[in-house]
């Protein structure tokens, strides 16, 4: 499974449901121990397959990011949000979904290449560099 744009995003997009420049629309990360019941229908944040919560500092629903706001180079816009630390937690995930706080409005399903575990120690979800070619999220000229 790759990372999965949600269809209900890519219009929603397009409705201005969502802002991405920093003091904008605030977006949380939940991670799952399981991917099976993502796809481009999914519309927004379940807690189906979520991580447990009991005993591992690992809140429902995840956690709060960073959104470091909309940039543009060579044609493409694209959205950086700062890595995000899950601190002291045991747990287990294979992907994770970004998600608009507010309203649960899915924006995007990311899929971690196999599990992820954490034992007493920090989980961190690390962007990729924020550019042109390699930021989570980019438009630009198909």
């Amino acid at each position: 499974m790759a990372n999965i744009v949600p269809d209900s995003f890519k219009t929603d997009l397009l409705g201005g449901v969502f802002d991405f420049d920093s003091g904008g629309s605030t977006f949380k990360l939940a991670l799952y121990t399981s991917l099976a019941g993502f796809s481009t229908a999914t519309t927004a944040y379940t807690t189906s397959n979520e991580v447990l919560s009991a005993g591992t500092n690992y809140t429902a629903g995840g956690n709060t990011l960073t959104n470091n706001g909309v940039a543009i180079s060579s044609n493409i816009a694209y959205v950086d949000f700062a890595d995000l630390t899950f601190s002291s937690v045991t747990l287990t995930a294979v992907g994770a979904l970004i998600y608009k706080d507010t309203t649960n409005e899915a924006v995007l399903v990311l899929d971690f290449g196999g599990s992820k575990t954490a034992t007493n120690g920090d989980f961190v979800i690390q962007f990729p560099t924020a550019d042109s070619s390699n930021a989570i999220i980019r438009l630009g000229d198909a």
